[in-house]
């Protein structure tokens, strides 16, 4: 099975200054005249694969703990809030989710502890059997898996010992092999023999820092001059710098912006952001790109499309919820579990949200027409949502062999009954994250076509059986001049060959043709090395 399928910073830069201990907050340090202040960035990067026949649609776990251990065998705490943070891996194919910066004390390390806990997984079934006599082939199911390993992890081999000095960055990586630490009965090892490795990335010249992005996504509590502090669905604090080269995108004209363009001046308190943050050789923290998403007076829901029905004259949408506003939405909108969602055929506004990349002409997303399953959409909620009676959120379930519970996704329904029902007043086009092999390439067109896994298409019609769920789905990737290309030999699309397992990031469109066709337009496209293509 291939390896690194997935990619994630699940500590994406952890800061450590020279000759000061540990700061008791999460918010961003600033560098004092004191010369032996100076930061040393230090970040972890999570990979996965999946295992063989399983698509996870949805795979979150929690961090708790991560310590670094030092030559002495004192321990340094790199996280100083006691709060949990998730981090869902299954929608990090392409970016990175930023959780944090420290300050501890230069010197020698010789080993890495990392506490996980509270594991969720969604999967399809994509397989030719029944999982764990509870699966049903071509079946969604929501499993809370039991661990039959350790949940602490401690790393003191190679790439250990470490020093840290002044100015002197260091990033460790982290692969997570899914294939591994999934077992048969669906219940998580991660101390499996080989299921985590960890190694080390350090900067192309000593004395320079790693550049490191990741994404923040909160509530912004207050705004000052040139920064801003963002509060996060956990409850983390970090104080953001802005400059002359932070872009602003997606705000609505409700906004009081002082400027005809998108600007600083567009941001206000309670607005719910998506920041791309980048950590400076000072310790504080800059945003490269400021996304709008919602006022705090609305309720969304954020998820991927795995079902669309018009039977009866009325739209239904499936989705599988992988994103919410607060965390007092977890209570009525569980992440990872199954929404209905009614899409009314009038009233309902569409956007994109591509932020500042320029889409491909001619892909629109603008009406019913335009849903695709496959599409991960950001839907405003109407009214209320409503807990489905046989939706299993007061704890029923079944439980395997080895003790994880299955949500009750019914055998008959092929998505089956739902954990919530709302209706949708506003659907926005997100990014979706794409893994597949090249089956062709058309450079001169800026586009190649991938195989996807049976995952992501589930199925393609909105009538159960229409398309056997294991079948590889051909899609059009498109590109453009400002598209990135990552780890191949040539980082353009004269990089690409057939065979190729690459990573897409990019928006879902659906071509009405009389077969199942999609086009995605990609911003990013990242080569998974590997001796053989997934088909």
């Amino acid at each position: 099975m291939r390896k690194a399928v997935l990619a994630i910073s699940i500590l994406a830069v952890l800061v450590f200054m020279a000759g000061c201990g540990s700061q008791s907050s999460m918010t961003s340090s600033t560098t004092t005249n004191n010369p032996a202040l100076q930061t040393a960035p230090v970040g972890v990067t999570v990979t996965d694969d999946p295992p063989q026949g399983v698509t996870v649609l949805f795979f979150q776990l929690s961090i708790t703990g991560a310590t670094l251990t030092n030559s002495t065998g004192g321990s340094v705490s790199l996280l100083s809030s006691t709060n949990p943070i998730p981090v869902n891996v299954s929608e990090l194919l392409t970016d990175d989710a930023f959780l944090g910066n420290q300050n501890v004390t230069a010197g020698t390390y010789t080993g890495l502890s990392l506490t996980f806990a509270n594991p969720q997984l969604t999967i399809f079934n994509a397989s030719d059997t029944t999982i764990s006599s509870m699966c049903a082939v071509g079946k969604v199911c929501q499993v809370t898996p039991s661990t039959s390993g350790p949940l602490t992890l401690n790393f003191s081999s190679a790439p250990f010992p470490v020093t840290l000095s002044a100015s002197s960055p260091l990033e460790f990586k982290l692969d997570i092999h899914m294939n591994t630490v999934i077992q048969s009965d669906l219940s998580l090892n991660l101390g499996a023999t080989d299921g985590i490795t960890l190694s080390e990335v350090s900067p192309s010249k000593s004395g320079e820092p790693i550049p490191h992005m990741g994404k923040l996504r909160g509530t912004i509590q207050s705004t000052g001059t040139n920064q801003f502090m963002l509060q996060t669905l956990e409850g983390r604090n970090f104080t953001i710098n802005v400059n002359s080269g932070t872009t602003y995108s997606n705000f609505p004209s409700s906004a009081t912006c002082t400027t005809s363009a998108e600007a600083f001046s567009c941001l206000a308190t309670g607005q719910v952001v998506k920041v791309d943050v980048t950590l400076q050789t000072d310790g504080t923290l800059l945003a490269t790109e400021v996304n709008y998403i919602q006022l705090p007076s609305q309720q969304t829901a954020e998820g991927t499309i795995i079902g669309l029905n018009t039977s009866g004259g009325t739209t239904t949408m499936d989705l599988v919820i992988e994103h919410h506003r607060s965390d007092a939405d977890e209570a009525v909108l569980p992440l990872g579990r199954h929404a209905r969602v009614t899409v009314p055929a009038t009233g309902v506004t569409y956007a994109i949200d591509a932020g500042t990349f320029m889409l491909p002409s001619g892909l629109t997303f603008a009406s019913i027409s335009d849903l695709q399953v496959g599409q991960k959409v950001l839907v405003v909620v109407q009214g209320t949502v409503t807990p489905a009676a046989s939706s299993g959120m007061s704890g029923s379930g079944m439980s395997n062999s080895g003790g994880s519970t299955l949500g009750g996704w019914d055998s008959h329904d092929p998505f089956g009954s739902p954990d919530v029902t709302f209706t949708a007043s506003s659907i926005t086009l997100e990014a979706s994250q794409i893994i597949g092999t090249v089956a062709g390439v058309n450079a001169s067109a800026l586009s190649f076509t991938l195989a996807t896994k049976p995952v992501f298409f589930v199925p393609w019609s909105s009538t159960a059986g229409a398309m056997p769920p294991w079948a590889p789905v051909i899609i059009t990737i498109q590109t453009t001049s400002a598209t990135t290309f990552t780890n191949f030999t040539t980082n353009s699309i004269s990089g690409l060959a057939v065979n190729d397992v690459v990573s897409i990031h990019g928006w879902v469109f659906s071509t009405p043709k009389a077969s199942p066709t999609v086009t995605v337009a990609a911003d990013k496209v990242v080569d998974r090395p590997g001796p053989t293509p997934l088909f």
